[in-house]
């Protein structure tokens, strides 16, 4: 039965959501104009909560659709202008290169990570020191990577185990040269499957929280954190430094609790690989070892060489992030033979929609800054001093990043204590202090559910999650240890006055440098 005009419009718009938010969205469009008209601050106000709405439905719709419809409106109505939403992303820009290009980057060296990662699952025996190699691993790249990258390349190494293992499980063989030895009877049955479903799974999370654990460290490891350094005008070391007084006892917080989930079997960890399913992956990398030419060896090579000079050039902070990742970009193509334009735009799909949904961000942060909606909050929290202004800046920004995203909720915090410290209510030193805990605050507590983390999320909307029966609910339950643990841990060190102490410590001995005065550049592309 053919559409009419008015189904076909309510049939396209927005897709294949469900009716039910087809309808919401629809709603706020047609509200937002009127709420302006009678009250700007409550038509602000309402705006953001729509918008983290569409953040919390990001499985059902991309946010980027109907946040960017939002987001229209809301320059069209006059809440902001198209100035000083191009001014946020000007301020930006740092960020923006590091999503287009160093994602990007990252992808040119997927080989020689799925390498690493495969060499873990078959050479290592223990399923606890196996569960710390991945959270650790995925914690260190995550420091210098991308989180999203990071777990992408994972989620590439489960998926070819689970098509290996399905291979072998239909009767068919991984290499047409391969054969097995006589006594390789290889016996596989359903209880095999869902263990091997529940190891994977376990494997998925413990990478999943290690891209937290890293990420949080430096200033690449997460979008928030590059707009936090950039704020605070700090650079790679001192961004690892101000936070390390935190995110250090975090990390081996985050070890210890990974090992003790496995050992006691703790919300569904502890699950086995299967004697005929380590087997397979084994005779599987075996395989792959010995078919590999000298022409895939030097690629790897590269690879690694890039990845050090990915890592130094960081450390030292010899460029801009964006630009280093558009280095790491030409030259693990150019050392590599891929000259073909078409085989670069791959590498760009993954970061482009995040982009652009970022700019959808500072559009928004444009609204909150020209009507002056965290005003009032800042005022509130701003009225704590010392620790339990920290305190309360940690627990704000992580309750919001648990429900919303936690890019959003830092950029949005950091804009204003920005104003705050220009407007001299607080010291530098203390700003110093905020950023810390604002950092924190987006990137630990935010493990709680796949909205807060955009590494969760696409693991979450990946095609293995209905391979290994990786739900919402299960990921929140499986993180839930997790949650606990480093949100406690990292308020401890903030509460208990260790970040203070531990950086004055590091004044004394002449590892950071006291501010005496505001750097010119911290005023620098402020909105207000």
């Amino acid at each position: 039965m053919a559409l009419t005009l008015r189904q076909a419009f309510i049939h396209n718009f927005l897709g294949n959501a469900p009716k039910w938010y087809k309808a919401a969205i629809l709603c706020f469009l047609l509200i937002n104009p009127v709420l302006f008209y009678l009250d700007p601050f409550v038509a602000g106000w309402a705006l953001v909560v729509e918008f983290i709405f569409t953040l919390a439905m990001a499985l059902k719709c991309y946010p980027l659709q109907p946040g960017g419809l939002l987001a229209i409106e809301a320059v069209a109505i006059g809440m902001t202008s198209p100035n000083m939403v191009l001014h946020e992303i000007q301020a930006n820009l740092e960020v923006i290169l590091l999503l287009i290009f160093m994602v990007a980057g990252i992808y040119f060296m997927k080989q020689l990570l799925l390498f690493v990662f495969t060499k873990l699952v078959t050479k290592i025996q223990s399923k606890t020191v196996l569960s710390l190699a991945f959270c650790a691993a995925s914690a260190f790249l995550s420091a210098f990577l991308d989180a999203l990258t990071v777990i992408a390349v994972v989620i590439s190494v489960a998926v070819g185990f689970y098509a290996i293992y399905h291979k072998v499980a239909s009767g068919k063989d991984f290499g047409q040269h391969h054969d097995h030895n006589d006594d390789d009877n290889i016996e596989l049955s359903k209880d095999d499957l869902e263990n091997f479903r529940a190891f994977l799974r376990n494997l998925m999370m413990h990478a999943g929280v290690g891209t937290a654990l890293g990420g949080v460290c430096t200033m690449v490891g997460e979008p928030q954190n590059l707009i936090i350094a950039a704020q605070a005008n700090w650079g790679f070391a001192e961004f690892f430094l101000r936070m390390s007084p935190v995110t250090i006892p975090v990390f081996f917080a985050g070890l210890f609790t990974c090992a003790l989930v496995e050992r006691f079997n703790i919300v569904g960890y502890g699950a086995q690989l299967p004697n005929s399913v380590r087997q397979i992956l084994v005779e599987y990398a075996d395989f792959e070892d010995s078919k590999r030419t000298n022409k895939e060896n030097m690629q790897l090579i590269i690879q690694g060489l890039v990845g050090l000079w990915l890592i130094v050039g960081l450390a030292l902070h010899l460029a801009a992030v964006g630009l280093i990742g558009l280095s790491v970009i030409i030259l693990c193509t150019a050392f590599n033979g891929i000259i073909d334009e078409h085989s670069l735009g791959k590498a760009f799909e993954e970061a482009l929609p995040f982009t652009a949904l970022l700019a959808v961000f500072f559009a928004i942060v444009a609204v909150i800054i020209d009507q002056g909606l965290f005003t009032p909050v800042i005022n509130w929290v701003l009225t704590f001093e010392g620790n339990s202004q920290a305190v309360m800046f940690y627990l704000a920004n992580g309750l919001l990043s648990m429900v919303s995203d936690n890019v959003f909720v830092g950029t949005v915090y950091i804009n204003e204590v920005k104003a705050a410290l220009l407007e001299g209510r607080i010291t530098l030193e203390q700003f110093q202090n905020l950023a810390v805990a604002i950092n924190t605050g987006t990137n630990l507590p935010s493990v709680a559910t796949p909205n807060g983390q955009a590494a969760f999320l696409f693991l979450l909307t990946s095609a293995l999650a209905p391979l290994i029966r990786l739900s919402y609910g299960r990921m929140v339950v499986l993180a839930l240890p997790y949650t606990i643990v480093l949100t406690i841990v990292g308020l401890l060190t903030i509460q208990s006055g260790f970040l203070e102490f531990a950086t004055q410590w590091m004044y004394d001995v002449h590892i950071l440098t006291m501010p005496t005065e505001l750097p010119a550049a911290i005023g620098a592309g402020s909105g207000h």
